[in-house]
């Protein structure tokens, strides 16, 4: 089968957009040198707290009170973040049961450095769990 030329051939498609975040902006931070190991990169772990006070501030407020984290899934590193990246969370509320509500939340860079670039470096699934004053589950209540 002959080759076809660059005249002939079909052109590329064009990378696909960095997207959109999905959700609302929850939390905005900037990432410190106190956060980073050995190394200077910003620790993971740092990166899922603000992710977890993201989705817990939006899953705070569809229970109307104290909610608790209780299990995180489907967490992906996509990119590192760096000293000095500005790093916005997005929780967009995917279930609502009986007494949990589960929240995705995307982390994105929205500027590094002189850069006005905006790419996703982190994801998450986190569930949490509605509380009374006392600590126990609770109903939450309908929206």
């Amino acid at each position: 089968m002959p080759r076809k030329s660059a005249a002939t051939a079909k052109p590329r498609a064009a990378e696909p957009a960095a997207g959109e975040p999905k959700g609302e902006l929850a939390i905005r931070t900037l990432a410190m040198p106190a956060d980073t190991n050995q190394h200077g990169d910003i620790f993971g772990g740092w990166v899922m707290s603000q992710m977890d006070i993201a989705g817990g501030i939006t899953a705070g407020a569809r229970a109307k009170g104290r909610v608790a984290t209780v299990a995180v899934t489907g967490f992906t590193f996509h990119r590192p973040v760096l000293v000095g990246d500005v790093v916005c969370c997005y929780a967009d509320i995917t279930r609502v049961g009986t007494t949990s509500i589960t929240v995705h939340v995307e982390a994105w860079v929205a500027r590094r450095r002189e850069s006005q670039a905006r790419f996703k470096v982190t994801e998450g699934v986190f569930t949490f769990v509605a509380l009374d004053d006392k600590g126990n589950k609770r109903k939450v209540p309908p929206a």
